[in-house]
């Protein structure tokens, strides 16, 4: 009986240490947590139905918007404006800009991916925020409570190296 019993605590302990040691942690858990949480109270009050912009910028001055449109929780729509600087601080030079609709979604391959925030909160969760050795890990949530910035930037790279995303403003519909 008692042999039944070391078996089974053995059992127990691989299955504790299995578990725990495959669950990967991430940086910002309890700021992400409150995100996530302010994230599911905006998606109920506006019925899934928002659009949020997505922008980036270079060293070099080069600026883009993705605008993500979302209604009913579906990627209904894309646009995207591409910049590049004018001796005028603040301004630039539009030098690319589309629109897609539900039927020509994902039909450039520049521009923010065709996520929703869903989407977003889960990558945040499984990739952006995941805790590295070898990089620095941001997290903001400056978008009444829900993600503005989440990423990652290796230690050792030098120009435009966030891995992640900018969200500037989330709008419901």
């Amino acid at each position: 009986m008692k042999r039944n019993n070391v078996f089974i605590l053995l059992l127990m302990l691989t299955a504790i240490t299995f578990f725990t040691s495959c669950k990967k942690s991430i940086d910002y858990k309890n700021d992400y947590d409150r995100s996530h949480d302010s994230w599911m109270s905006f998606r109920k009050s506006s019925n899934n139905s928002y659009s949020y912009k997505v922008s980036s910028g270079s060293w070099t001055g080069t600026s883009n918007e993705t605008v993500i449109t979302v209604k009913d929780g579906k990627v209904t729509n894309r646009t995207y404006v591409y910049k590049i600087p004018t001796k005028t601080p603040g301004e630039g030079i539009i030098k690319e800009e589309w629109q897609e609709d539900q039927a020509t979604l994902n039909t450039h391959s520049a521009g923010a991916p065709t996520l929703t925030l869903d989407d977003v909160y889960q990558k945040a969760k499984t990739e952006w925020l995941l805790k590295r050795k070898d990089a620095e890990t941001y997290f903001e949530a400056n978008n009444n409570g829900m993600i503005s910035t989440c990423g990652y930037t290796m230690n050792d790279c030098q120009d435009d190296c966030f891995n992640g995303i900018k969200i500037a403003s989330i709008i419901k519909l």
